[in-house]
Order: C-alpha cells, then sequence, then structure tokens
C-alpha cells in the first residue's frame, strides 16, 4: 500500500485492541493494527489512486453476477494468527467469495489481496503484511504492483508461495477469479517513466507502420499502371 506510515503510539509499548478500536473511532484517519503496534494510513500518490482505481474496475466488471466480491482500501480485514493474537489491516484491493455476511464490517476470508507499494511501504508489504496474508486459510494469491516502475508480482498459495513477476508485453492471470489481463491494461493510466517510454515506442511502431502500409499502397498503384 503506497500510503506513508507513522506510528501513532509509542513503538515501544505494544496496544490492546481497544485500544486501536477506540482510536478508530474518534480519529478521522485510518489505522493498522500489527502485532499490538498501530500505524496511521496517511496520504497516497495520484499513480497509486490509479491502480487501485483501475484494479478494482476491470475485477468487479469480471465479478458481475458473481458471488465474489472487490473491496478498496476502505474495507477492514481481519487477520487472526490465534484466538488471542488478531490484526486489522487495510488492503489496497481484496476479493472476498464467502456468502456469509461479514461481521462488524471486516472481512475474514479473502481469496485475493492487492497492496500497490512504494519506497516506504516495500518493507512493510512484501514482508511483515505478507507473512500476515500467508497465513489466511482462504487465501489463494496475494500481488504486490509497483507504481514507480511497471512489476507485478503474484505470490500463490498452490506454489508454496513462490513469486512470479509480470512486466510490460506480457499477461497477468488472477487464477483466484478467472482472470487474464495484461500489465498494460493494467497500468494504462499511470504516470511513471517506464510507462510513458512504452507508450511512445508504440506510438512510433503505428507510425512507422502507417507509413509503410502507404508506401506500399503507393507501390501496388504505381506497378498497376504501368
Amino acid at each position: 500500500m503506497n500510503l506513508a506510515r507513522k506510528h501513532v503510539i509509542d513503538k515501544t509499548q505494544k496496544r490492546s485492541e481497544q485500544d486501536y478500536f477506540a482510536l478508530e473511532h474518534t480519529s478521522e484517519l485510518r489505522h493498522e493494527y500489527i502485532d499490538g503496534e498501530v500505524f496511521a494510513m496517511v496520504g497516497g500518490s495520484f499513480n497509486h489512486a490509479r491502480l487501485v482505481s483501475t484494479f478494482s474496475r476491470l475485477i468487479g466488471n469480471h465479478l458481475e453476477g458473481h458471488p465474489c466480491e472487490v473491496f478498496a482500501e476502505s474495507t477492514k480485514l481481519k487477520v487472526s494468527l490465534n484466538h488471542s493474537k488478531n490484526n486489522y489491516l487495510y488492503p489496497d484491493v481484496v476479493v472476498d467469495c464467502s456468502t456469509d455476511e461479514a461481521k462488524d464490517n471486516m472481512l475474514t476470508t479473502p481469496v485475493l489481496i492487492i497492496e500497490v507499494i512504494s519506497s516506504s511501504s516495500h518493507r512493510h508489504d512484501k514482508l511483515t503484511k505478507r507473512h500476515l496474508y500467508e497465513q489466511i486459510p482462504a487465501l489463494q494469491e496475494y500481488v504486490t504492483v509497483e507504481q514507480n516502475s511497471v512489476e507485478i508480482s503474484i505470490r500463490r498459495r498452490r506454489t508454496g508461495w513462490q513469486i512470479e513477476q509480470f512486466f510490460l508485453g506480457d499477461d497477468v492471470n488472477f487464477e483466484s477469479i478467472q482472470l487474464t489481463v495484461s500489465v498494460e491494461t493494467l497500468y494504462q493510466r499511470v504516470d511513471n517513466e517506464e510507462m510513458l517510454l512504452w507508450l511512445a515506442e508504440k506510438a512510433q511502431q503505428a507510425e512507422d507502420k502507417e507509413v509503410f502500409t502507404q508506401e506500399q499502397q503507393e507501390n501496388n498503384l504505381n506497378t498497376d499502371m504501368r
């Protein structure tokens, strides 16, 4: 998740779930609660918002008429490592296929989780949160999406959470929801150097192809006139 994080309570002192929920109730900010530590979810770039919007829209359209639902950013996820140790997070994009109504407006059985990351959240999303997510029995895929470059990484339960990476020119298969989409489509609105260069090269290739086609047509016309 590309949201700056700061400890709102002294890191050296663990806080109870009651303290966390009291803070959530009174604060205008959202907070995550991980192993007794509270993190404020602050800020977010345009590219982060674009990626979350695109993933949510494409997945939502794909799941139309399907029991699975997609949720974005503001939906809380509860991760229970055991009966006495709960964690609460706000993934960027979540797909849940449970037919049961979420208790207390919190998801517990996601099949797909997507986090858009940046340099500030790299370690948090790829290590700390991944460790928690992989312990969710229902989860089938965990996806991290770079925003300053073009790179999508997927870890799947069926492969023992081994990483598989996708780049421009690739198609990504989200097995948990049977959706295949190109990396270019997912990044279509993102403003970063790699994407801009890719689009410029495609435009140049299209222009070169058009010129070549016109030249071929002119050559054919000249041949016919002889």
